[in-house]
């Protein structure tokens, strides 16, 4: 029997504190992957008025101006207008950045050592991550997160073209939408908060937000007369970025992830090198849900796995249709298990993690940009024949 029920997830824009400390994380992160692919990195940013925090551990053979990668970073998401205090080029940076524990590094590298049960690569640290993926969008998405990235990228857009000019960096979207069952029928509300420049008017605000940015990014055949608007509810909003409110690294996990549909084990990615499971197995699990979902396993597919630090194999693999399933848990299970390796070492090479792709990421959540390895759908055809090859036949829905 089909409900309704309403669901919201928001989404930042790139000015967001906490965004521009992932993003100077990952810009960090790539800057050592593009000059050694072999870097272990876990880089940590806070953001405050006028001060850059960069800490954490790196170990790596690249050369890196850790002060002109922050600056470059800030840059280009549009910190550089005069007067401001959180300016690219005038940014009080402090480095604390040391190398990485031996303690760690051991259980990690493909290496034996005291104590340690393989000469395997391991994980880099104990936890679950989880991934997602549905039918209700193409992109095999939630359709409230996505909503809500596309509108901020909208405003992105918008900002960088400098029409209007009065937009500021920071921002945030929130949308609202109900399902009958799991059917998207309409867009309940929109909230966006956009930073402005002093003396523009709310009303003007508030026209541009709607008619330029919601009617020409929502489906319009999800939006109606009872579609409720908030535009900036506080009614001003021009100081805003670290000078209105402090940025830290990882603070963002479900605009990254799923938009609260599913669930999170609690590591955040950027800033993070692929050693770390944290982020590697999330896009892991993130890539086979969605080649389930895209080879009609089910219309929608939770995957949950967990590590054990400095030990190769995982040490539980879940799989939840949510009733949805074309074959049983179990099956899907086996079929994936014959497609797919979870190992770090291997999930490193299935989805070629050695490389600076990850400022790509950092933005409009980790499962949204179409070219990136674990987005792509090139597992169809081997689960379909894995899941043959055990002579399973489809459930009664």
């Amino acid at each position: 029997m089909s409900y309704r029920r309403q669901f919201s997830s928001e989404s930042v824009g790139e000015g967001h504190p906490d965004k521009v400390a992932d993003y100077i994380s990952d810009t960090v992160l790539d800057a050592c992957l593009e000059q050694d692919p072999q870097s272990r990195v876990a880089c940590e940013v806070l953001l405050k008025t006028n001060c850059v925090f960069i800490s954490g551990e790196v170990t790596t053979k690249a050369k890196v101006d850790y002060d002109k990668i922050v600056r470059k970073a800030i840059r280009e998401i549009g910190y550089v207008r005069d007067g401001e205090p959180f300016h690219a080029d005038h940014v009080y940076i402090n480095n604390t950045m040391s190398q990485q524990s031996p303690d760690i590094a051991q259980g990690v590298d493909a290496c034996g050592a005291q104590g340690k049960e393989t000469e395997e690569q391991g994980a880099g640290d104990q936890g679950i991550m989880f991934g997602y993926a549905c039918s209700e969008t193409p992109e095999l998405m939630p359709a409230p997160i996505i909503f809500a990235h596309k509108l901020a990228q909208a405003l992105a857009k918008a900002r960088h073209s400098g029409n209007p000019s009065w937009l500021g960096p920071d921002c945030k979207t929130l949308v609202a939408v109900s399902y009958e069952g799991d059917t998207v029928t309409h867009v309940d509300s929109v909230v966006i908060s956009t930073q402005h420049d002093e003396g523009v008017s709310l009303e003007e605000i508030r026209s541009f937000c709607i008619e330029e940015i919601i009617k020409k990014t929502l489906p319009s055949e999800l939006l109606s007369d009872e579609t409720q608007y908030l535009i900036n509810p506080t009614g001003k909003f021009v100081i805003g970025g670290p000078e209105g409110d402090a940025g830290l690294t990882g603070r963002k996990i479900i605009v990254d992830t799923y938009g609260g549909a599913a669930h999170h084990g609690g590591g955040a990615f950027s800033g993070k090198d692929p050693s770390k499971v944290d982020r590697s197995a999330a896009y892991m699990c993130r890539w086979v849900a969605k080649n389930l979902v895209a080879a009609g396993f089910a219309d929608k597919v939770e995957l949950q796995i967990s590590y054990a630090i400095g030990y190769p194999e995982p040490t539980s693999i879940c799989v939840n249709t949510y009733g949805t399933g074309k074959y049983e848990e179990e099956a899907i299970l086996g079929a994936l298990n014959t497609v797919f390796s979870f190992k770090p070492a291997d999930i490193v090479t299935q989805l070629n993690l050695l490389r600076p792709i990850y400022t790509k990421t950092t933005l409009y959540g980790h499962f949204t940009h179409q070219d990136l390895p674990w987005e792509q759908t090139d597992k169809v055809d081997a689960l379909k024949k894995a899941i043959q090859s055990q002579n399973i036949a489809e459930t009664v829905q």
